[in-house]
């Protein structure tokens, strides 16, 4: 058993207008100049697998076929910890 972590976000071409809203409000705060903020969310899942190389496998057919709309996401499997 493995345990999983899959980071989705927008792809750098994809308009992201709630990050816009945020970097702009976080240049307001006077802080410094915050640019490039990229908002995304994040999946931890256990995976039922011999191999890490399976594991991640398993982790990415879900990625594609539910978790991240391919179009406009894109995602990075990270393997958390063997259990």
């Amino acid at each position: 058993m493995f345990k999983v972590r899959v980071y989705v976000s927008y792809k750098e071409s994809v308009l992201d207008p709630q990050a816009e809203v945020i970097e702009g409000a976080m240049n307001r705060l006077n802080q410094g100049e915050v640019s490039q903020v990229k908002i995304g969310k994040f999946f931890d899942f256990n995976v039922k697998a011999e191999t890490k190389e399976e594991a991640i496998k398993v982790a990415e057919a879900i990625s594609d076929q539910l978790l991240a709309n391919v179009n406009m996401e894109s995602y990075q499997v990270e393997l958390l910890e063997e259990n």
